[in-house]
């Protein structure tokens, strides 16, 4: 039913801020007040009364001011508005419009009115946890366990929602989180919205007209803009209820949304350096063998992973280790620590039966009715469950947690043939909502990284919580998670679209994305249509060596830079020996990587205390330019640096077959302004498309003109050499700002004030960077430190010993 005529209009300022709306059919409450002047929220009933459900995605903010609003009753319609946000509504049909405060349509419903819902039944299903029903087995992502209910039961009525939109001609559409299509402009798509391997749903639209929508629902959705019609649908909510986010910028937008769902952490800074992964180290003495190869080839390296089977025998998802592969953890951890590299564990939310983990759960009464997996909606078992994670591993000295498999009730990982979109929705989120509630299957792993953040939180400040998680939440971001993008194959499709999948997750809000880096699968196994990679030779073949290469080179500018699969092994040498240009390309860019450092943790901090957003689509920077909306394959990385991954074979095919005739060169469009080539220094006028050099050795990467970039030394791990001296390049071009933050690197203290900011501005007229005053500080800070000044296209530099208080170098005092 939709929302019919109003019959009745309650504005009220005080309590719940806002206006409600009685109607023909149904009940609807647009909040003002309650936010921001540039946020909305809108709730829509056919119950007596708006439900009293607490929000996992949105977050509390008692602190927050109340916003001035109006409400203008006119002939045909009602104006709430804010100073930068208008609604109208229809009297008759109840149809909203969204316009800015200059009087700009945003976007709007259908004339007929654009909200539905439907009622609908909500059952759960009965287990006997004491009968002997629960099927378990190995399947290609580890332990599965399914259990048939005894019976089904009515549990309340909910309903389906419809929120239907007439959007506008050239206006761009971008969010809904990581998926494996590689859509980048959403208009004209469809996807379905629940979480499974390589699909990390976050219920977010962010559109180029200046304003997002999130949708607060933990149940399935789809989104249409096809022959269907243009909406989002849901499947089990207690009432129809989103936000309404105007920017217009994207950096606005997304602060709106971190805003309500809450900021994000910083991650500890290693964590920004190089993450050595594989299926799998076996153990203790392989893991230390491995970083000690590192360090003599002086190869940078932060982190390495151990990968599933940490534990005993069968006891899979068991939070301890193997005592004969890891006959001694706390000295294992000594050992990388001394050598001054971090360990990340992988950790389950399925535990196999015998373990002591599974039992005490067990016992306990927290297992789902699978009789496997815990219950992550149950504090005490979440409680339960980093108890055991810290018993068994972080006691040890282990440094981040690997939460796989968040997505726990996949059940079309099998077969040769890969179903159909619309037969592995029904398939997968069937099986979920035989164990969850249906109204929340989308939100699991939110709930499983609630536990670990606040479980490590509770233990310990000196160490920040780092959590990488296949699946993702509105929201789950404030618990120091990164998404990586599921079990991806290996070839150069697969490479193309996970950039585009990985924008339209960051575009969500949440800020921190990354991949396997070579792919996860590099074999094509027949009987399981997910295995389905080019390379059945691995690193052997020098077809899959380029495609690392190129992924390796794509890697060096994601949030998290990390190396991860099965089939072949990752290490940096497995590709070639030093003087060979498939090795040298590998390590030219990871010591880029780490060059790069100050540059990273600085947007590291503003995406912290600003709410910034580090992997960023071209629209969030140049969001009026039409030629950017579906660019899905370049992106800017952080506000100085745009790159254009080469995303096709240019030496070789699989099999190692050499192929003849490919150019090596990119086509790249540069928006408006002018550009340096980073690796020439040569300045392009910006607003065409060009043809970049793109041998091997080189991803066509450019700097915006108007950019202020801050290196460090090479290093080998990123706490190396604290008091090195930074160098600052200036790309000239037009005035520019930049914020170089520190702290201590991996504890909370910043939380409370510890850390600096040294804000660093160039003036495009007097040709001079002014490095300014100091703010803050923080235990360990250099007080005194060197940089180094250079101006992109001239020849010299300076040496500036700075104090803390402002010092200004003028394009003069170069030398020259």
């Amino acid at each position: 039913m939709k929302g019919g005529t109003i019959v009745n209009l309650i504005a009220t300022h005080s309590g719940t801020d806002g206006v409600r709306l009685e109607t023909t059919e149904g009940i609807m409450h647009i909040a003002m007040a309650m936010y921001t002047p540039g946020i909305a929220r809108i709730r829509y009933t056919l119950n007596a009364e708006l439900s009293g459900k607490e929000s996992l995605m949105v977050v509390s903010r008692p602190e927050a001011e109340s916003v001035e609003w109006t409400i203008e009753e006119h002939s045909g319609h009602l104006e709430i508005s804010t100073v930068l946000l208008k609604i109208k509504v229809d009297k008759l049909t109840c149809a909203f419009s969204y316009w800015d405060a200059d009087g700009r349509l945003l976007t709007r419903e259908p004339s007929r009115g654009g909200k539905t819902l439907e009622r609908t039944e909500v059952y759960h299903t009965v287990f006997d946890a004491s009968a002997d029903t629960v099927e378990t087995g190995q399947g290609a992502d580890g332990l599965r366990a399914r259990a048939e209910g005894v019976n089904r039961r009515l549990d309340r009525e909910a309903f389906h929602t419809k929120l239907e939109f007439e959007w506008q001609e050239d206006e761009a559409l971008y969010g809904l989180g990581s998926h494996e299509e590689g859509m980048m402009n959403l208009r004209g798509r469809q996807q379905y919205l629940y979480q499974q391997n390589m699909k990390a749903v976050v219920p977010v639209l962010v559109s180029t007209r200046g304003y997002g929508i999130l949708v607060d629902s933990g149940s399935y959705m789809t989104f249409h803009d096809d022959a269907f019609g243009s909406y989002l649908w849901s499947d089990a909510d207690e009432e129809m209820d989103y936000y309404f986010i105007y920017g217009p910028e994207f950096d606005q937008i997304t602060g709106g949304i971190r805003y309500l769902t809450g900021e994000a952490p910083m991650l500890p800074k290693w964590s920004f350096g190089y993450v050595q992964s594989k299926e799998r180290y076996i153990s203790q003495a392989e893991l230390i063998a491995t970083v000690q190869e590192y360090r003599e080839r002086s190869l940078p390296l932060d982190c390495i992973v151990l990968d599933w089977q940490s534990w005993t025998g069968n006891l899979w998802g068991q939070k301890t280790f193997d005592p004969e592969r890891f006959p001694d953890p706390s000295q294992m951890m000594n050992s990388l620590h001394a050598m001054n590299a971090k360990l990340m564990v992988s950790i389950w939310p399925i535990m196999g039966a015998g373990g002591a983990n599974h039992e005490e759960m067990k016992e306990r009464g927290f297992l789902l009715g699978n009789q496997a997996t815990y219950d992550a909606f149950r504090e005490e078992a979440r409680e339960l469950y980093w108890k055991q994670a810290n018993d068994g591993l972080f006691s040890h000295g282990v440094d981040a947690w690997w939460c796989d498999c968040t997505e726990p009730f996949e059940a079309d990982w099998k077969g040769v043939v890969k179903p159909e979109p619309e037969q592995r929705l029904l398939i997968n989120t069937s099986e979920s909502k035989r164990y969850l509630d249906p109204g929340l299957i989308n939100a699991y792993s939110m709930q499983h990284s609630k536990g670990i953040y606040e479980g490590q939180r509770a233990a310990t400040s000196e160490k920040r919580v780092i959590n990488l998680t296949r699946s993702a939440f509105a929201g789950q971001h404030r618990y120091g998670t990164v998404t990586w993008s599921g079990d991806i194959a290996a070839n150069w499709e697969t490479l193309r679209k996970q950039i585009a999948d990985g924008l339209n997750f960051c575009l969500t809000g949440s800020p921190y994305w990354t991949l396997d880096i070579g792919a996860f699968f590099v074999k094509k196994q027949k009987e399981q249509w997910f295995s389905n990679g080019d390379y059945d030779e691995g690193v052997a073949d020098l077809g899959y060596r380029e495609l690392y290469v190129r992924w390796f080179q794509l890697g060096a500018f994601l949030p998290m830079y990390r190396s991860h699969g099965t089939d072949t092994p990752r290490e940096v040498w497995q590709f070639g020996e030093e003087g060979e240009p498939m090795y040298d390309t590998l390590v030219k860019y990871l010591k880029l990587r780490y060059r790069l450092m100050p540059y990273i943790y600085s947007l590291a901090g503003a995406v912290a205390h600003r709410s910034y957003t580090l992997f960023r689509a071209l629209a969030f920077d140049y969001r009026e330019d039409v030629q950017v909306h579906s660019i899905g394959d370049q992106f800017m990385f952080g506000p100085a640096f745009m790159a254009a991954p080469v995303t096709g074979a240019m030496y070789y095919g699989p099999g190692s077959l050499e192929l003849e005739g490919v150019r090596k060169l990119r086509s790249v469009y540069l928006p408006a302004g002018e550009w340096y080539d980073y690796w020439s220094d040569e300045r392009i006028e910006g607003g065409l498309t060009i043809e970049a050099k793109a041998g091997l050795e080189t991803l066509p990467l450019f700097v915006r003109a108007g950019s202020i970039v801050p290196l460090g030394p090479e290093i080998q791990y990123t706490d190396e050499q604290p008091d090195a001296v930074i160098s600052l390049k200036v790309y000239g071009g037009k005035d520019v700002s930049f914020t170089l933050y520190e702290d201590e690197g991996d504890n909370y203290n910043y939380e409370h004030g510890s850390y600096s900011m040294i804000l660093m501005t160039w003036s495009e007229a007097e040709r001079s960077l002014t490095i300014g005053k100091r703010a803050g500080d923080y235990a360990g800070m250099q007080a005194v430190r060197q940089f180094t000044v250079e101006i992109a296209g001239q020849a010299g530099s300076c040496i500036v010993n700075y104090e803390g208080e402002a010092v200004t170098v003028r394009e003069a005092d170069l030398n020259l």
